[in-house]
């Protein structure tokens, strides 16, 4: 069997801050000395468990201040546990923020080259990708603008481009894939699917649902610190996911998820229920006031939405 390019066992992460700052280094050796120096201690993660393989896509999903960018600095060799064993196996290319790893006053062009050699890459296997990296950012006609010139989508674009083009042998990403136009958006995410179909290993932290049923293979919840579930079981953690959302109510245990998941799926029918009926009245009101083209549309919406197959099966009678 083969072995797990990420495996995190039991890991806990702490942030300590002082008040170093504000009391100046004399005092601060003095209080030291004297014991009297409080260090303040926040645990970011605890007890995270989890491992994924070579070609696995891992969705992080939790609100905001849950701890996966945390996490995801820790993966990368940016923090170390202060509990538990992380291992990683493959070089890196993180996505944490926009303007990580890129100069403000550099052009774009020179950023590439900047963050390509940050990656590990010669000069000549970026002068071979660079076409190809400016092509798929959509930046033709800004190589020469310095970085700070560009908009936050362009520089989300720039740093997607260069992680996904240069093939690395993990991929983390923070909330990138929810920057840019809709177009961009698709076109990332495809390009993510075609990675992970070569054998990359991808982590995704990202507030939207829809992207992590559609990427990901496994994930991972994480609610203030702690580990509510780790599953390959996507759409069930999802759906659970959805409905604590709307809802507020936090599982303790696989019993609350399962609940959690059902009432999702009850919600979601009765939506779709409520949704057939407003276009049901929306064309019975069209045929009431005799107009046949545009009932003739709302018929055919209809079906096309709920009964797709009765609508080919009628096509085939014509």
């Amino acid at each position: 069997m083969s072995k797990p390019v990420i495996s995190c066992d039991d890991v806990s992460i702490i942030y300590k801050s002082g008040d170093l700052k504000g009391i100046g280094f004399k005092d601060y050796v003095l209080r030291r000395l004297t014991g009297r120096y409080k260090v303040n201690e926040f645990w970011a993660d605890k007890h995270i468990n989890f491992e994924i393989y070579k070609g696995d896509m891992l969705g992080i999903v939790g609100t905001n201040g849950a701890g996966k960018s945390t996490l995801l600095k820790a993966v990368s060799g940016i923090l170390r546990p202060a509990e538990g064993t992380l291992k990683v196996k493959g070089s890196i290319a993180a996505l944490l923020e926009l303007s990580s790893g890129f100069d403000g006053d550099l052009t774009v062009r020179e950023n590439t080259y900047l963050r390509g050699a940050m990656l590990g890459y010669t000069r000549a296997f970026m002068d071979e990708k660079y076409d190809e990296i400016i092509d798929f950012a959509g930046l033709g006609k800004f190589q020469d603008y310095t970085f700070n010139q560009l908009s936050s989508g362009m520089k989300s674009r720039l740093a997607f481009s260069i992680a996904c083009l240069v093939r690395p042998e993990i991929l983390i990403l923070d909330e990138v894939l929810s920057v840019g136009d809709g177009s961009f958006k698709k076109k990332s995410s495809k390009k993510m699917r075609e990675i992970l179909d070569e054998g990359i290993t991808g982590v995704l932290v990202s507030h939207s649902i829809t992207q992590v049923r559609e990427l990901c293979n496994k994930i991972l919840w994480i609610d203030h610190g702690n580990q509510i579930t780790f599953s390959d079981d996507v759409t069930y953690i999802c759906n659970a996911y959805e409905e604590f959302l709307a809802t507020g109510k936090l599982p303790k245990n696989e019993e609350d998820i399962k609940k959690l998941d059902d009432a999702f799926r009850v919600r979601k029918a009765n939506s779709m229920r409520e949704e057939m009926k407003a276009e049901t009245e929306r064309f019975l009101k069209i045929l009431q006031e005799g107009e046949t083209e545009p009932a003739v549309e709302a018929a055919l919406a209809i079906l096309r939405q709920n009964r797709p197959e009765a609508l080919k099966a009628g096509y085939r009678n014509l």
